[in-house]
């Protein structure tokens, strides 16, 4: 498994980094308007409520747009590879930036992806590859 840079487990953001332990992905929700958003906010970015939550979505959502990354960052980490800019099937402009894991002459924008997780100790990566269905 290739070396990465881990994000910090703080109050607000854990349920991102952790729900992969169940094999779902979660984004925060506001149980007044129903908005998703991501990264996760004290308040909602629509109605301000302060009523949110995580909540378990599809895992499903297009690619947006991508670049390909030649930089090793970190030792013993693969390269090229493919970052993206996710638009989950839940709501429109609702973005997750991660990787993309396709062969790079695959990738495209518009591609079908879904979710799956890379483990490293108790963070669960959101890492999409080209979903067939």
């Amino acid at each position: 498994m290739p070396a990465r840079k881990l994000p910090r487990l703080e109050p607000e953001t854990a349920f991102f980094w952790t729900s992969g332990a169940d094999g779902a992905l979660r984004i925060q929700r506001c149980a007044d308007c129903g908005t998703y958003q991501h990264p996760p906010f004290p308040r909602c970015a629509r109605c301000h409520g302060a009523a949110l939550s995580p909540e378990v979505v599809s895992g499903k959502g297009r690619l947006a747009s991508y670049t390909v990354n030649h930089e090793p960052w970190l030792p013993g980490l693969p390269v090229p590879f493919v970052f993206g800019v996710v638009e989950l099937a839940e709501q429109p402009q609702l973005y997750v930036f991660t990787n993309v894991l396709a062969p790079i002459e695959a990738v495209r924008v518009g591609m079908p992806l879904a979710v799956g997780f890379e483990r490293h100790d108790d963070v669960w990566l959101p890492m999409f590859r080209e979903d067939p269905a």
